[in-house]
């Protein structure tokens, strides 16, 4: 439950290693202030729910600005008593490349605890954490926070239907993989109204939670925001899906349907 959890809260960042560097929009998609509320449901039960915001920093790394991204995600309902999740997430991003310097967790899930550190040098790619020290294989390494961000910012006006981008994030004590493929357009109905949005399946490996023949599938706002609206993905009994709840301190207008 705990890595099904927070996989679906975070999918987005989730990518497989790649040796070049990705290219950015000329401008962050997102700005100081946004706010954004996600549910998590197994079927049709609300299982859990995640708020994530973006804060102007007063802490520097290298003499350089940053923004604080934050992630509280809680179990609810039936699962919150029998499966209590309370886990907090801080990264803080440099404002320009959106490359993070560093990122704590704080994971209580039932009687499971955690508390982990981690201060990313880009250049030296280097990681160095409270497990240990860890080569990275570019100079955009993320943690699973950054990763969702700066996903959002990519520049894929060129990207076709079919085609992969990659990226590469930490997590724990390794480097973590996986791709994600743009599979087209589609409207979809929220809580944010009838969203024209961008398709992606991300690849997952099969385990002791997906099968083999499962699919994930992850849609964005087609607008400047590139906001996660809707993600689903198949497990050994049923479905997961991730759906947003609320939008505020947005920098463009949603693509919604008239």
């Amino acid at each position: 439950m705990r890595k099904l959890f927070l996989f679906t809260v975070l999918l987005i960042t989730a990518c497989r290693l790649s040796a070049q560097e990705l290219p950015l929009q000329k401008e962050p998609v997102f700005k100081a202030g946004e706010v954004l509320e996600y549910k998590l449901k197994y079927g049709f039960i609300t299982a859990a729910e995640a708020t994530i915001k973006v804060l102007n920093s007063d802490l520097k790394f290298d003499n350089k600005p940053t923004y604080q991204l934050v992630v509280d995600a809680k179990t609810s309902g039936t699962f919150d008593v029998f499966y209590k999740i309370r886990d907090h997430y801080d990264s803080y991003i440099d404002k320009k490349d959106l490359t993070p310097y560093f990122y704590q967790e704080n994971v209580r899930e039932a009687s499971y605890k955690r508390q982990d550190k981690a201060r990313f040098s880009q250049d030296a790619k280097k990681v160095v954490s409270n497990r240990g020290t860890f080569t990275t294989p570019t100079t955009q390494t993320f943690d699973l926070v950054s990763a969702y961000y700066f996903s959002r910012s990519l520049d894929i006006s060129k990207l076709k239907i079919g085609e992969q981008f990659k990226l590469n994030y930490f997590l724990g004590d390794k480097i973590q993989q996986l791709e994600i493929k743009y599979v087209g357009k589609e409207v979809i109905k929220s809580k944010l109204g009838n969203i024209r949005c961008l398709k992606f399946s991300p690849s997952i490996d099969p385990g002791r939670i997906f099968r083999k023949d499962s699919n994930l599938y992850l849609w964005i706002t087609d607008d400047g925001n590139r906001v996660p609206v809707k993600a689903q993905v198949e497990i050994i009994v049923g479905a997961v899906t991730m759906e947003i709840k609320s939008a505020a301190g947005l920098k463009y207008p949603l693509a919604k349907e008239k």
